[in-house]
């Protein structure tokens, strides 16, 4: 789930968004293909594209927050859904984004505060993109389809023994239950994420919400409020049966989705990598059951798919690069391994300041070089 505005960051995230920025000359400002990137000006109320008639294939988007909010930058198809985003792009810094267009009309978008809304400007593509492709990234794209279908499999069949101990209100086996019931969600949540009006409904998180939005609050974390807030979910049963519902519509969608490499994959990786860093090292996604790292692992398992997928495609084109994904993702793990406790891990609570600051700079760590993955995957 988008969290919610960001108005102050952590030292970690400080350091990972220095990490990010690009600055430097034409060399730096190079796209996947060698063509200068593409300016964007993004402050707090204002979203100014340098060149707005953009030939189709990869495009290297040279975001500049001049704000004094963090910024996200989106890139939206003609029906208002976002075709890819990168987020966390605080203030005085850029970061150079890529992505896969295909020929049409777009708009883009810088949400001051990450709020989701903000100015847009039009951009128009055209053309073909060059040459057929390599087959490798076709297979890790049509595999990771796979891959997404069998998390949301897991997903139903977990959250259905959830919302039988819910519609029992047994709330000891419902507690239980809760976070394995997220873990599929969690490792594939970008995917999820593309149809924006399941997820606010599954997976929206009370303190995102206006006081009219709590009105029509539904899915996961309603429940888990129930459970450890008010310690009950008697009555609660009609949300329960309403999250496996909006869980099949997902399901029923997936068929006709169609994966990007470089939008969906690599540019994936790096949005789980940033909900880590902005709600599970903070804990606001889980704020009343505290099981934070369970859904931490899920997203930093997901990253991980991602990129051994595309690994042999980037082994050939960047061997430093995989070479420092392999040691920063086993370096969260093994900090992550640290807190396991039986088939889960501690309550985030317990987890104090230091742990948590060495957890928020493996991730910032890692979501260095992976930020550079959709660059290598398009050489």
């Amino acid at each position: 789930m988008r969290p919610a505005p960001v108005l102050a960051l952590t030292g970690a995230a400080v350091l990972s968004m220095s990490l990010l920025s690009a600055c430097g000359g034409e060399k730096d400002a190079e796209g996947a293909a060698g063509a200068a990137a593409i300016g964007v000006t993004a402050t707090d109320d204002a979203c100014e594209v340098a060149k707005k008639e953009l030939p189709a294939g990869k495009t290297t988007f040279k975001v500049a927050n001049k704000g004094s909010k963090v910024n996200e930058f989106e890139v939206l198809k003609p029906d208002g859904k976002i075709l890819a985003e990168r987020e966390n792009i605080g203030p005085g810094t850029s970061v150079d984004f890529v992505v896969s267009l295909a020929a049409g009309t777009y708009k883009v978008l810088c949400s001051a505060g990450q709020t989701g809304k903000g100015p847009t400007q039009d951009i128009t593509v055209s053309g073909q993109a060059a040459g057929g492709g390599d087959q490798r990234l076709t297979k890790a794209a049509a595999d990771y389809k796979a891959f997404v279908i069998a998390n949301v499999d897991d997903t139903i069949a977990k959250t259905k023994q959830f919302v039988a101990a819910v519609n029992e209100n047994d709330v000891a086996k419902a507690k239980e239950l809760y976070a394995p019931s997220r873990v599929g969600w969690e490792t594939i949540e970008p995917v999820a994420e593309k149809f924006g009006d399941l997820d606010p409904k599954i997976d929206a998180r009370e303190a995102d919400l206006s006081a009219e939005e709590k009105a029509g609050w539904t899915g996961w974390h309603l429940l888990e409020k129930a459970l450890w807030k008010d310690g009950s979910v008697k009555g609660e049963q009609k949300f329960g049966e309403q999250l496996l519902k909006d869980l099949d519509v997902l399901k029923s969608r997936l068929p006709g989705l169609t994966l990007d490499p470089v939008n969906d994959m690599a540019g994936g990786a790096k949005e789980l990598l940033d909900e880590v860093a902005t709600g599970k090292v903070t804990g606001e996604e889980e704020a009343f059951s505290h099981t934070d790292l369970v859904d931490f692992k899920a997203n930093v398992d997901g990253a991980k798919k991602i990129y051994e997928l595309l690994k042999p495609v980037v082994q050939e084109k960047d061997a430093a690069l995989a070479g420092d994904l392999d040691e920063n993702f086993a370096a969260v793990e093994k900090l992550l391994a640290e807190h396991e406790k039986g088939d889960g891990y501690v309550s985030y609570e317990t987890v104090g300041k230091a742990d948590r600051k060495k957890l928020g700079d493996a991730v910032n760590a890692l979501g260095e070089p992976l930020s550079k993955l959709a660059g290598a995957v398009s050489k």
